[in-house]
């Protein structure tokens, strides 16, 4: 009988949650402890709910006494409850594996250091457009476990994290996206890229035959690894630099995808989203469309009336002709390559926060070449100072959005653009990468 097992769930926020509500009404015993504040909404569904919860500690002796502990994607494996908890031989996973026990849901997971966010977005977009019952979860929209709670979907689109995969273990994703692997959250991983990389390919455990693995064929890490392990899916690959089978690339300035003998092409001018990375993200989600099997004019319409991302390169004003651009969710190196690439102009650039084992090397050539001058937006910036003083001639500190988007604008004249590409966590000063873009925007609009 459930009644009597104890489900302890770590962390109050969305995904703590929304486990809360799904184990709630499968019978279990719940109890939701979360080390800091828990948020006024969530201490209402809670309590209404009839769930037993805490903030701003850790009863270990309730804790240890579950059966199952589910964990925020956000606490490390490493944190010494967590140790505690693996020692005493009881089950630690994520939300999303918890979810997946109650649902008969198709699956498309997506996972890469980069684009993850827009190419759930767009995928979601497609699905939505071609009338499924569809959910979004995962690192984006409403938690999985409350949906599957309240009304479970046919088919989700999962934004998938490295820390969410780690707590998966029978999970199954039907059509796994594996957008790029590059330099990331290295802090939690050893400091060993290897590490880092092994947990993105756990999106493939547990696939089939029948499952679906579609990636980026021009990622030389992802080739690399594709080389040492057993791939039972269907495999789609998609290049921008040259002709793939059963995937998607580009001849003569189109997007081509040819998963079936039926040729599904696109004027790349048409696509919405533009610029190299964003071609990626449109590729993955034209093949999961097409593995789908959903109708041509629908993979055309979404990617082509698709609107990203807020913070994602989100244009923000026009200030006497200078441009101000939030890319808070760029919070590593890779992102802000991506981001930089994509500007003619001189850029002022705006950078800083937690760094997560960050090596600028890859940025210098970039930096040399578009950044007129850098604003630090850190409690510790001295790792932007080392790489960049000696190319750069006006790199300063600030500690908050205020501040450096009035130095920024100080240093901007008409043609250029100030970017907000941090290239790093953002706990140091705000409460997450939206909050950093929030006030980033806010300041912008007060100048």
């Amino acid at each position: 009988m459930k009644l009597n097992k104890l489900i302890a769930i770590l962390g109050g926020g969305e995904s703590g949650v929304g486990a809360a509500i799904l184990a709630k009404k499968q019978g279990f015993k719940v109890f939701v402890s979360d080390k800091g504040k828990v948020k006024e909404k969530y201490k209402n569904v809670l309590t209404n709910i009839g769930v037993d919860w805490e903030e701003e500690k850790h009863t270990e002796s309730k804790i240890l006494s579950a059966v199952t502990v589910i964990k925020s994607p956000g606490i490390p494996d490493k944190a010494p409850l967590i140790v505690k908890i693996k020692e005493m031989g009881i089950e630690v996973i994520s939300e999303i594996e918890f979810a997946g026990r109650f649902s008969k849901a198709k699956f498309v997971g997506i996972t890469g250091s980069n684009g993850k966010t827009t190419t759930t977005l767009l995928t979601y977009h497609m699905l939505k457009k071609a009338g499924l019952h569809v959910g979004l979860a995962g690192n984006v929209g409403e938690s999985l476990a409350k949906q599957v709670a309240e009304c479970d979907k046919d088919i989700y689109v999962l934004e998938l994290s490295s820390f969410q995969l780690d707590g998966m273990f029978k999970f199954k994703v039907d059509i796994a996206i594996l957008l790029n692997i590059t330099p990331d959250h290295l802090d939690r991983y050893d400091y060993k890229f290897e590490n880092y990389a092994d947990s993105k390919f756990r999106i493939l455990q547990n696939q089939d035959s029948l499952c679906h693995f579609i990636y980026c064929d021009d990622d030389e890490v992802i080739k690399e690894k594709m080389k040492k392990i057993e791939v039972f899916a269907q495999k789609h690959p998609f290049s921008i630099v040259k002709t793939t089978r059963n995937g998607a690339y580009i001849e003569n300035e189109e997007l081509i995808i040819n998963t079936t003998n039926k040729l599904f092409k696109m004027s790349l001018q048409n696509l919405a989203l533009q610029g190299k990375h964003n071609l990626y993200n449109s590729m993955a989600s034209g093949l999961a469309g097409r593995v789908l099997e959903l109708k041509k004019e629908i993979i055309r319409e979404s990617l082509s009336d698709f609107q990203n991302v807020e913070h994602r390169l989100e244009f923000v004003a026009k200030i006497h002709g200078i441009d101000f651009i939030n890319d808070s969710k760029a919070t590593n190196v890779n992102s802000t390559w991506y981001a930089l690439e994509s500007f003619q102009h001189p850029v002022i650039w705006i950078v800083g926060g937690v760094d997560k084992g960050n090596d600028y090397e890859m940025l210098k050539e970039l930096v040399s070449e578009k950044v007129k001058a850098i604003v630090c937006l850190g409690k510790d910036n001295s790792k932007i100072h080392e790489a960049f003083d000696d190319i750069i001639e006006h790199i300063v500190d600030t500690d908050s959005a205020e501040g450096a988007v009035r130095l920024a604008y100080s240093f901007g004249r008409n043609g250029d653009t100030v970017l907000l590409s941090p290239a790093c966590a953002s706990f140091d000063l705000f409460e997450n990468y939206e909050d950093r873009g929030h006030q980033f925007k806010s300041a912008v609009k007060r100048l």
